[in-house]
């Protein structure tokens, strides 16, 4: 991050503040203070770019269209959904109208407002558009495709938040399916849609096929990425939390325990992540008779919210 410091501050002052190479050094340390959690400093980056991109391209340019999607990103990184929209939908209907409804851009735009929408409470508007993007994907990459397989499964992720679980199970059976075929069975999107899978089990009341799906993400996350990998950690803390619904209070003990130190050592003590990984396990407690266990985190949990 220095270096890219470094690096837009030498462009501002050889060319100012208007400079292609300044605005792009600008977007790219904008992008960085995101990836770092740090929204607003990337927000007042993306918030020059764009004005700057505005006045030197035009509102349609392809570069001005993607200063404002960054932007929509920060705002909804910030959880500022609707000014989030706003730039999306506009977003949208610029890329349609310089790019056709059908190309690849066009429907990322669409997918991204559908995302907003879902923060916004707004299903209905979501659902909309990603059945629209589902079938534009069908339509020009075929079934097999990568994308038509995210497609099905953003799609399926609307479904079980409108607790349509019956409709999201088809469509990711559809997708694990392919996936195994296309991309093997210990393929990030593969594991990522098991996963899913199992959250689907679970909001059906199946636990047990929801446990088998993720036993099986856990071992290849474990052997992929090792497990101090935030997606094994989350693997492992679905896993317990599923062992609870089936009353194995002991085995998902063992687990929250890990998922608990492994969070406290990654993120710190008071992420809302570590957070509630202790409530999970306090709960846990509870369902065992340790009572003194689950107060001394309960008032931990306290500590850290205040």
């Amino acid at each position: 991050m220095e270096l890219q410091i470094t690096v837009l501050a030498k462009w501002m002052k050889l060319h100012g503040n208007s400079h292609p190479d300044t605005l792009s050094a600008m977007a790219n340390l904008a992008e960085t203070y995101s990836d770092l959690g740090e929204f607003k400093k990337a927000k007042e980056l993306d918030d020059v770019v764009l004005e700057k991109r505005r006045q030197n391209l035009g509102d349609s340019h392809p570069d001005t269209l993607k200063a404002m999607g960054n932007l929509a990103a920060t705002y909804w990184n910030l959880k500022e959904f609707r000014d989030a929209a706003d730039l999306e939908i506009v977003v949208m209907q610029k890329r349609n109208q310089t790019l056709g409804e059908d190309h690849p851009d066009t429907l990322l735009a669409m997918d991204n407002l559908a995302t907003t929408y879902m923060d916004l409470g707004e299903f209905r508007k979501a659902e909309d558009l990603k059945v629209a993007v589902l079938e534009k994907w069908k339509q020009h990459m075929g079934d097999n495709h990568p994308e038509t397989f995210k497609a099905m499964g953003n799609l399926a992720g609307t479904y079980r938040v409108l607790e349509k679980f019956k409709k999201a199970l088809e469509l990711e059976l559809v997708v694990v399916e392919k996936q195994k075929q296309f991309l093997g069975d210990s393929h990030p999107d593969t594991l990522n849609t098991m996963n899913n899978l199992a959250a689907t089990y679970t909001c059906l009341e199946d636990f047990k096929r929801a446990e088998e799906l993720l036993v099986l993400v856990l071992e290849k996350r474990t052997q992929l990425l090792g497990d101090n990998n935030f997606g094994t950690v989350a693997a492992m803390g679905n896993l317990a939390l599923t062992l609870g619904h089936l009353n194995e209070y002991k085995k998902a003990e063992r687990l929250q325990v890990i998922v608990l130190e492994k969070r406290k050592q990654l993120l710190g003590f008071n992420h809302p992540q570590s957070l509630q990984a202790m409530k999970n396990l306090a709960v846990t407690y509870h369902n065992l008779d340790k009572t003194k266990e689950a107060e001394e985190l309960e008032k931990l949990i306290m500590t850290y919210t205040k």
